[in-house]
Parts: structure tokens; C-alpha cells; sequence
């Protein structure tokens, strides 16, 4: 199929050069979409269908046979080989159960090692005489080490799972889900299976999958272009709002109430402020003729666009329009017969223009945002009944910065900026967002994400146990009023397939703490892995916490170092002193080097086959209150696959028991 692309001679077949341009992109990347990838199988399932689908079931009818994979393979003639697994056709390998056999005869999975073809395994669906049966490939498949990015997971999808990913593109899907429940594969694998169904809608809008931080997106970027799909932009809510350098950090107090909603009213308080009511008459001069609009229309004019609610700078530039039919409205009844050229030079005139500029100026969002911060005076103006006076002086710089070059913005006063952006023009939206990690969103945060899909979907994945933020979502029916998607559906994933039973049954400990009345996840895999709490001789230093990962460096697959920041470079000292080369979290693992060393703060969203937990109590206590401590340690716990030691010499927290 690649070959055929590339013998394509596109040389008489474009109108001009232009379309000859644009034809050439779209074959590199229908060229690039056909790699062949040299441990990645065209097919994994088949599917031996009782009938042909469309089909009348009629006795005696023959039925139809479907090989399954992770795009559509056709040959020479153009007749399907594999049938893309988000094809119609293929929903029954997903869906499919002796219960419900969906007129399956026949499923096939097959096992693969190394891209090579090693077993398989079926399912006689329609026979009553077959006992259901769990699926050793699928078990396998599950509980296969882990080595570099992410990968996708088109062959061992769940019912459950497939149901969240086939859903429609009209609505907002939210998806609670515990650690190791495949959350973030399930949002992937619904970007790719929208872009299927609707591909032609999204390729004009776009599509964008927001994650926490740069290390997560590195480790998720292999998925998408693995099912052949390679248009899908990757960016975090900081790179959304980048509009400013970003060089100062707040306090969790001063990051808190920038977060709160409540401070887009003050933001739009403090914009509109700007807009003054006219007190002098505009008068127009054309030719020899003057023509006055008094002040008092013009008042009226300014309050009818108020009242309106459209953005500040559309309304700005729709004043000098509605002043200039004002003008033609005159010129009609002294008798002229002005057109729409003499309207818009009119709203052209000097004297309109100084008019606008005095009545609704300019405004540029960051300096809004600057003299918020730093004017106490204006702030107080324009919070009074929002925020307390408490408040406004958490959120007041020290220092006033002397321009928007020379602050020392935060992140959190950047999504400010975006938010005064969007009150003066709005904001592009995307035919569909996929947001990972979404309890760990400030509501500001999370207005930012929903201006980007005002138009189109979102799929928003998470737990509200794992929220590690001063300002992590208390539920969600919150979080999605503040993205703007109040009538998303809300499934829960409560299977575990990658953490062992033993370790989120330690884990799952903490829940009556940071999560209260959350269903805990139960781990589906076979294996019941490898977990110990191991007591250490802190005047050994930190031989114990490298010694647990040389033991486990002797097992397959990859190792994670997870300790609290603090400690982070401590223990990089102690595990090159002893020889052991490690890696930072989002760097590629190799056979050679397969360990790495990651702070708490960065180890959601992240898996390794073997987990070192360096002082739990440490990763509590790096954090600013107890209960955002016990929940960066409820991630931390739940990053292993196959096993877990946890070093400590201090005492544990007392909510492990």
C-alpha cells in the first residue's frame, strides 16, 4: 500500500501550484500513516461471523470471515485483507460474550512476541456446549513488561473500555477511573476511533489532547501514530496559555484564590471599566456639511452593546459602525442616498475614531492582569463583594513590576491572561479536546481548556484521588460546570489491569482519607505481583533504597526510583556512587538502562514493571497540607505493574496502618 503512494505522479494532476503543494503534504502523510512498524502485527483478532453482516439471517446463509487489526490493510485489487479495528464490523471482538455472541461463531486472538507470531486462541461464542473462559493472551497481554513509551491497547480493549471509546463525538465523555485502569489509553483510543468515524469534521477543526506535564506527553506520543493517526496536536495547559514568560511561582495560598472562578468577574469588572460614557457630541465633516450625533445617542448606542454581553473588542470595533449609521441616518433625511461605502468612511473619520478610542479604548490583557496584581487600589474596586480583603492581599505582588517584559508572571497568572484575552476576543475552538489528569485543574484551568472546545467535545479523564493541587477538584460535576460541559456523561472504571492485587489493596488504604466514598479499584490480573514494606537503617544511608534496585534490576522490564522531591538529589548521588546509570521521567528506556529516578511531583501518569518507594512519609510531607501529601502518595504506590518495595527509615504515615 506504501509502495502505490509513492509511485503516484501528481505531476499533470494539480490546477496550480498551490493544489500541487497541499497534494504533495497529504501523500508524506498518508506515506508516513503507512509505516510499517517491524514489532507492531497488521492483525491481532479474527472474526468468524454465522452470517455476512447486512445480511438477512437466513438458515443455511453463509457467514463471513474478518481478520482484525490496528488499521485497514487492502490488496493489489483494493479488497480488504484486515479490517481496522474501529470499523462496525469489528466491534464484536470487543464487545462479544457467550451471553451476547452478536452472531460471532468464531473470535481468534493471537499472541505475539517480538512482532512474530507465537500462539492463538479461540472462542467458539455460539456454542452452547463451550464453557466461557478468561483469555490467557489476554491475561499475557496485560501483564507484559513495560519497556519505553506507551503503547496502545487496540488488542486487549474491555467492554466496558470499548463502550467510553465508540461513544459519539456530539457529547463530553468524563471518565473517572482508578490507577492502572486505562484511563488514558481509553481517551487515546477515542481520539482514534473519532478521527475514523469522523474524520473529514475534525480534520477542520482539529483535535488536541492536553496532559500534566511534558514527561507524560513524551511517554503517550507513540500511541496515536501507532494506530496510523498523526494530526493530533499534544500540549499542556501552560503551553495553552503561553503568552508570557513564565519565571515566578506562587504560593499555594496566592495560587488558590488566582485559580477560583470568582476572579473571571473580577477580570471582567476590571475590562469594562475602561468603558466611559461620552460627553461631547461627535460631529462629522464631509465635503461642506457637518453632521452632529449627540452625545446622549452615542450613550445609548455604548449601553446597547453593553447590555449585548459580545466580547469587549468586537463591541469596540462595532461602535464606530453604529456611530456612522447614526451619521447615514441624517444624510437620508436631508435628503442624500448614501451607500455602505460612505458608512464605513464615516466610521473611518478622525473624529469617529478619537471618539471610540476615548469612549472604549484598547486594552492589552496583560497589563490588565499587571495592574490587577500590583494596584491594590484597582483591585479592591473591582473584587469588592468577590474576594475578601484577605484575599486580595494574597494575590497583590510586593513589588510592582515596571512592564509586561519584566514581571515575574506565574503560571497561574498566565490562565488569568488568557482569560482577559478571551473577554476582549474569543478564543479558537477545536472540534475535540482530550484531557488527561483533569482533577488536578484549578477552576481558571479548567475555563482555559473548555475555550478551546466552546464548539466541539471533550473527553476528560481522571481520579479525584490522585489530585496532588492546593485546588485538585472536590467532583465533577464541578469540574465540568467550570469547563463549560455540564451535561457530560460520567462513566466509572473500576477494573484495575496494571497495578497487582496486593499493591492497591496497600494503597487503597488511604482512600477513606483523600477520597471518601470512591469505589476502590479491583485488580483483574492474575499474576498477585511482588510487594514488600522493607525497614531500612537510615545510618546506612541510602544503601537499603540502592540495594532494593539492584534486586529488582535483576528482574525483566523497567524500574522506577519514586522518592520525594527533596530527596531526589541525594539518592542520584548515591545510585551513580554505586555504578547504577539511571534516566529522568520521560526519557526513553534501553536494555542497557532501565531504571529511572523519579520526583513524586512528576510520577503521575507514569508506569514501571518494578517500583522503588523511597520514605512515604516524605512524599507526604513535601507536599502543603496532609491530605494533597497522602494523595501524591496514593500515586506514587500505584505506578508498579508487577512489583513494589517500599523503603523507609523513618516511621510510615499512620493512614497505611
Amino acid at each position: 500500500m506504501r509502495e502505490d503512494v509513492e509511485a503516484l505522479d501528481i505531476t499533470d494532476v494539480a490546477a496550480n501550484w498551490v493544489n500541487a503543494q497541499v497534494l504533495a503534504r497529504q501523500i508524506d502523510d498518508r506515506i508516513k500513516a503507512l509505516a510499517d512498524l517491524s514489532d507492531t502485527p497488521l492483525f491481532f483478532g479474527r472474526l468468524d461471523y454465522q452470517h455476512a453482516p447486512g445480511a438477512e439471517q437466513a438458515e443455511g446463509a453463509d457467514g463471513e470471515r474478518f481478520y482484525i487489526g490496528r488499521r485497514h490493510v487492502h490488496d493489489a485489487a483494493g479488497d480488504p485483507m484486515v479490517i481496522d479495528w474501529r470499523a462496525p464490523v469489528s466491534q464484536p471482538f470487543y464487545r462479544a460474550s457467550k451471553k451476547d455472541p452478536m452472531d460471532i461463531a468464531l473470535r481468534r486472538r493471537f499472541g505475539y512476541t517480538g512482532g512474530e507470531l507465537t500462539a492463538y486462541e479461540d472462542e467458539h461464542l455460539s456454542d452452547p456446549a463451550e464453557a466461557a473462559q478468561t483469555s490467557r493472551l489476554l491475561q499475557q497481554e496485560i501483564e507484559r513488561p513495560r519497556v519505553g513509551p506507551m503503547r496502545d491497547i487496540v488488542a486487549t480493549i474491555q467492554p466496558e473500555q470499548d463502550e467510553i471509546v465508540r461513544s459519539g463525538l456530539s457529547g463530553t465523555v468524563c471518565v473517572q477511573g482508578g490507577p492502572g485502569t486505562g484511563k488514558t489509553a481509553v481517551g487515546l483510543h477515542r481520539v482514534a476511533y473519532l478521527l475514523y468515524a469522523h474524520r473529514e469534521r475534525l480534520a477542520r477543526t482539529g483535535t488536541l489532547v492536553i496532559g500534566p506535564n511534558k514527561s507524560f506527553l513524551h511517554y503517550i506520543e507513540q500511541v496515536l501514530p501507532a494506530l496510523g493517526e498523526l494530526t493530533v496536536q499534544q500540549a499542556t495547559v501552560d503551553d495553552l496559555v503561553a503568552v508570557v514568560d513564565v519565571r515566578g511561582v506562587d504560593d499555594a495560598d496566592a495560587a488558590v484564590v488566582k485559580g477560583d472562578a470568582r476572579m473571571a468577574e473580577v477580570l471582567r469588572r476590571a475590562l469594562y471599566s475602561h468603558v466611559t460614557m461620552p460627553t461631547e457630541p461627535v460631529v462629522v465633516v464631509r465635503g461642506s456639511r457637518r453632521w452632529r450625533v449627540a452625545a446622549y445617542e452615542i450613550e445609548e448606542l455604548v449601553r446597547q452593546l453593553l447590555e449585548r454581553g459580545i466580547r469587549y473588542g468586537a463591541a469596540r470595533e462595532a461602535l464606530p459602525q453604529r456611530i456612522a449609521h447614526a451619521v447615514l441616518v441624517q444624510m437620508e433625511r436631508a435628503g442624500e442616498a448614501p451607500d455602505d461605502r460612505v458608512q464605513d468612511a464615516v466610521a473611518r473619520n478622525t473624529a469617529v475614531k478619537a471618539a471610540v478610542k476615548a469612549i472604549w479604548p484598547a486594552v492589552d490583557p496583560a497589563k490588565l492582569v499587571l495592574r490587577l496584581l500590583f494596584d491594590a487600589e484597582f483591585l479592591a474596586e473591582h473584587a469588592a463583594g468577590v474576594l475578601t480583603d484577605e484575599e486580595q492581599k494574597t494575590i497583590l505582588w510586593a513589588k510592582p513590576a515596571r512592564s509586561v517584559k519584566s514581571a515575574k508572571w506565574s503560571a497561574a497568572d498566565a490562565v488569568l491572561i488568557d482569560e482577559a484575552s478571551d473577554l476582549i476576543l474569543r478564543t479558537h475552538s477545536l472540534g475535540h479536546v482530550v484531557l488527561d489528569e483533569a482533577q488536578d485543574l484549578s477552576p481558571m484551568q479548567y475555563r482555559a481548556v473548555g475555550r478551546r472546545c466552546t464548539t466541539g467535545s471533550a473527553t476528560v479523564l481522571g481520579d479525584l484521588a490522585q489530585g496532588t493541587t492546593p485546588w485538585a477538584t472536590r467532583s465533577w460535576a464541578e469540574a465540568l460546570a467550570h469547563l463549560g460541559k455540564s451535561d457530560a456523561v460520567v462513566e466509572e472504571l473500576t477494573a484495575g489491569f496494571r497495578v497487582p492485587t496486593d499493591v492497591i489493596a496497600y494503597a487503597s488504604r488511604l482512600l477513606p482519607h483523600i477520597a471518601p466514598g470512591l469505589t476502590p479499584v479491583a485488580s483483574v490480573r492474575e499474576n498477585p505481583g511482588f510487594f514488600e514494606v522493607r525497614e531500612i537503617d537510615g545510618a546506612d544511608g541510602d544503601t537499603g533504597v540502592v540495594a532494593a534496585c539492584g534486586e529488582l534490576l535483576r528482574h525483566e522490564g523497567s524500574i522506577g526510583l519514586i522518592a520525594a522531591d527533596a530527596r531526589v538529589p541525594a539518592l542520584a548521588e548515591a545510585l551513580t556512587a554505586a555504578g547504577l546509570t539511571y534516566l529522568a521521567p520521560g526519557e526513553e528506556t534501553t536494555p542497557d538502562t532501565r531504571l529511572t529516578l523519579v520526583p513524586a511531583s512528576l510520577a503521575k501518569g507514569l508506569e514501571y514493571d518494578y517500583v522503588v518507594l523511597d520514605e512515604p512519609q516524605a512524599v507526604v510531607d513535601g507536599e502543603p497540607d496532609e491530605r494533597t501529601g497522602l494523595r501524591r502518595l496514593y500515586v506514587a504506590l500505584t505506578r508498579a505493574v508487577s512489583g513494589l518495595i517500599v523503603t523507609h527509615a523513618a516511621p510510615l504515615p499512620d493512614q497505611l496502618g
